[in-house]
């Protein structure tokens, strides 16, 4: 029962040393030292229990690491900030030409621009669509 538990605290030391590490490796080893204890408290061989250690972390590290990186780093996908704004839609608040105006987006007021330089300035009250933002200024064109 002591190799049991000096696999536990094994496992307990490498999951909390991946907090520090953050890379997916240390915890696989963990889970598969954790492994390792159970396989020892239900055996008693230590070479089951090695040979469990080392099948379950090459498996984790193998198989569960490449999808669960791919899981944090690949973020919601969800876009935020003036990102979001893009393709919605707004109202024009003062005229709106190539260059200057004012729209309302989602509630707030923005300064605005026509998106084309030959195009007529746009009316208040006009439904747009929002190109891109330009720093502070909402790039329109009108909707079709």
């Amino acid at each position: 029962m002591a190799a049991a538990l000096i696999w536990l605290i094994l496992g307990i030391v490498l999951m909390i040393a991946e907090v520090i590490s953050g890379d997916f490796v240390l915890i696989m080893l963990g889970i598969g030292a954790l492994l390792g204890a159970g396989s020892e408290a239900l055996t008693g061989n230590v070479y089951i229990d090695l040979a469990v250690f080392a099948v379950s972390s090459v498996g984790l590290i193998a198989l569960a690491r490449p999808a669960l990186k791919r899981r944090f780093l690949a973020g919601s996908g969800v876009p935020t900030g003036i990102d979001a704004l893009v393709g919605s839609r707004a109202v024009v608040v003062s005229t709106v030409d190539y260059d200057a105006g004012q729209v309302k987006i989602g509630g707030e007021v923005w300064s605005a621009r026509a998106v084309h330089e030959s195009q007529p300035p746009i009316a208040p009250g006009t439904s747009v669509t929002v190109v891109e933002i330009s720093g502070a200024t909402a790039v329109v064109d009108i909707v079709s």
